[in-house]
């Protein structure tokens, strides 16, 4: 459970119709085999105890009886494991007979979950044999103990008070109002389903979607469980279908026709931080209807994290995304262009991947406007640090989009300025290379001034987080359309334009500007090539970036940014480099906040944004101690 990391599955026996013992033999041996693989939860089909298909036997007292039975031996059997599991089972309460989830552990029951929503329509006849539940909770009797009855119990784990689940059945997902809703409300961040849904053409997908949008909408974990294969055939077919979801994103997912266990890990903390941030969870006590403990050990992970968060992982996927994204840069800035009525974009062309974003950004938005490209003006700007691969590449760029293009060479300027101030033009110090930072957006805001344009910063989200920008220079622009896109992103965005590109002109230099290392060229060129690399600087982006979504997005503590990160990369960092640059994204990060809070308008692209209007108000001078304090945790345990 450290760093709030439940080990979760859903688990489809082997089973027989109406035959209670084969059933818990088959039940006992599943979760044993769920606890030997650390799983903590555990969800079991609807009625799996006797059977979903049973029809008219339920009312058989036999049958019945053979149910108890069958469930206090399971509950005797694993009294030793640890591990809670919610089980399906037709149960006898005060005299009405109700399809329940038994919830157990440790050789108790912790509470009984009656369905609540019964289908009584099509091929389901759940009328004809339960009582719905009445919404009330309740103690009632049962096999000798006080046990807590009711839809939408909330189970809370005393060791790990972000572990709070509740159970729901089958219909109760595909009802207007699932008891899921309160239970969320109530506090429960994992939502059990245990379900005997059929089969049907198409089902399955919808049967998805709906497991998906309600963990996302309820910012919860979400285990669904489907009775499989045993149950019979008379008139219908199970799939066993076993789904794991975490705020909208499937974490483990079974193929139909299948029995055995889907496991993941469910991260409850953050699902509470989460929650913390969205008000709509505010204002209502967390509930306990039932309490249980669980050892504390570290989960293995198994599921999968992402090196490049920001980026998905599926082609199609990234495509559609760089395309959504682009198109919101584009309506964003073609908005602004439209209130300032400005007659010129104004974009400082570098050829690296940040001007070349904001360039192709600033064309779709004039495509949106109906306008003519020319109404941009692209400017390149060399100095000392310009070699001819970039200057090239920023003029084959804006040859292609036929965009307005000059060439301004700035170094006469910059070395008057240096002799202005008495600064030794052989002191490559950072003055040296502000200086040509600054007059670039000096020449940029005075061309923007003289034209009735505006100025289109290139900045991006990784650099804002990292103050890897000049103050007083490419720090301000009128406009930032890539402040929220993080530098990882970018780079996709642009492959995804080359590879779009029906003109072999703009594929070319796209390549080319991809396959250029990041640099913002303010050191003089050797033998020609580019000399100051900026991850050789700061660090890998990929990292960076990494820290930037579960460090900040999240909020995530360094020490489980760290774990998570050396999982992801798997090997491809050591621990030494993944801390070093963990602290130097820390130190930065809180040290470079002034910059960050005077920052231009930008449109937010994602759910990670640096804007001090919006999504990060932090104060300028906020102390990272804390935060490297925690970093040493982990380097301690590694290296001492």
């Amino acid at each position: 459970m450290k760093d709030g990391f439940i080990k979760c599955a859903a688990g489809t026996p082997e089973m027989r119709v109406a035959d209670c013992d084969y059933n818990a033999e088959k039940i006992i041996e599943l979760i044993n085999g769920a606890a030997e693989n650390g799983v903590k939860i555990l969800a079991l089909p609807e009625l799996c105890v006797t059977g979903y298909t049973c029809a008219d036997l339920f009312l058989s007292k036999t049958l019945i009886r053979g149910a108890e039975n069958a469930l206090k031996r399971i509950i005797r059997e694993t009294a030793g494991l640890d591990i809670i599991t919610a089980a399906g089972c037709p149960l006898c309460v005060d005299g009405e007979l109700y399809n329940c989830a038994v919830v157990f552990g440790g050789g108790k029951i912790l509470g009984v979950v009656p369905k609540k929503n019964l289908p009584n329509y099509n091929e389901f006849y759940e009328m004809r044999w339960f009582t719905p539940a009445d919404g009330e909770k309740s103690v009632v009797p049962i096999f000798g103990q006080s046990v807590p009855f009711g839809a939408g119990l909330v189970f809370t784990c005393e060791n790990c008070p972000e572990l709070a689940f509740s159970v729901e059945i089958c219909e109760d997902l595909w009802s207007p109002e699932p008891p899921s809703i309160n239970a969320a409300l109530d506090g429960a961040t994992i939502i059990l389903n245990l379900s005997a849904s059929n089969e049907l053409v198409g089902k399955d997908d919808y049967r998805k979607s709906l497991v998906s949008g309600q963990s996302a909408r309820l910012i919860c974990g979400y285990i669904y469980c489907g009775a499989g294969e045993g149950e019979s055939t008379t008139d219908l077919v199970f799939g066993g279908k076993r789904i794991i979801c975490e705020n909208g994103k499937f974490l483990a997912e079974s193929e139909l026709y299948t029995n055995g266990l889907s496991v993941s890990e469910i991260d409850v903390s953050m699902l509470s931080s989460e929650r913390i941030r969205n008000t709509s969870f505010r204002g209502r006590p967390c509930v306990s209807d039932a309490a249980f403990t669980l050892s504390e050990c570290e989960t293995a992970l198994t599921r999968k994290i992402e090196p490049l968060p920001f980026v998905p992982a599926e082609d199609n996927a990234n495509s559609s995304r760089c395309a959504k994204i682009l198109a919101m840069q584009a309506h964003a800035l073609a908005k602004r262009v439209k209130h300032t009525r400005c007659r010129k974009l104004i974009v400082g062309i570098s050829g690296g991947l940040d001007s070349c974003l904001a360039l192709l950004a600033s064309v779709e938005a004039l495509k949106v406007l109906s306008r003519p490209m020319t109404d941009i003006t692209a400017i390149s700007m060399p100095c000392f640090g310009t070699t001819s691969r970039t200057k090239s590449n920023a003029e084959l760029l804006c040859t292609a989009l036929g965009v307005d293009f000059r060439l301004i060479d700035i170094t006469d300027t910059v070395k008057s300025h240096l002799r202005d101030i008495a600064h030794d033009e052989n002191n490559y110090n950072v003055a040296y290379e502000n200086a040509q930072a600054r007059e670039r957006t000096q020449v940029l805001m005075d061309i923007a001034n003289d034209l009735n344009g505006m100025v289109i910063g290139t900045g991006d989200l990784s650099e804002l987080a990292l103050g890897w920008a000049t103050y007083n220079g490419d720090h301000i622009s009128m406009y930032g359309v890539n402040s929220s896109v993080p530098k990882t992103l970018v780079r996709h965005i642009v492959k995804y334009c080359m590879k779009t590109a029906a003109d072999e002109r703009l594929r070319a230099a796209l390549a080319d500007i991809l396959d250029t290392p990041v640099s913002p060229e303010l050191l003089p060129a050797e033998n020609g090539e580019i000399s100051q690399k900026t991850e050789d600087l700061v660090g890998p982006y990929e990292l960076h970036d990494f820290f930037l979504y579960y460090g900040i997005r999240y909020g995530f503590t360094p020490s489980k940014v760290f774990r998570l990160c050396r999982y992801a990369f798997d090997g491809a960092y050591s621990d030494e480099v993944i801390l070093k640059w963990e602290k130097v994204f820390y130190k930065r990060f809180f040290a470079q906040q002034f910059k960050r809070s005077c920052l231009p308008d930008g449109v937010k692209i994602g759910s990670a944004a640096v804007s001090p209007r919006g999504d990060l108000r932090m104060p300028s001078d906020a102390e990272a101690a804390l935060w490297l304090e925690d970093i040493g945790s982990p380097l301690k345990t590694l290296f001492e």
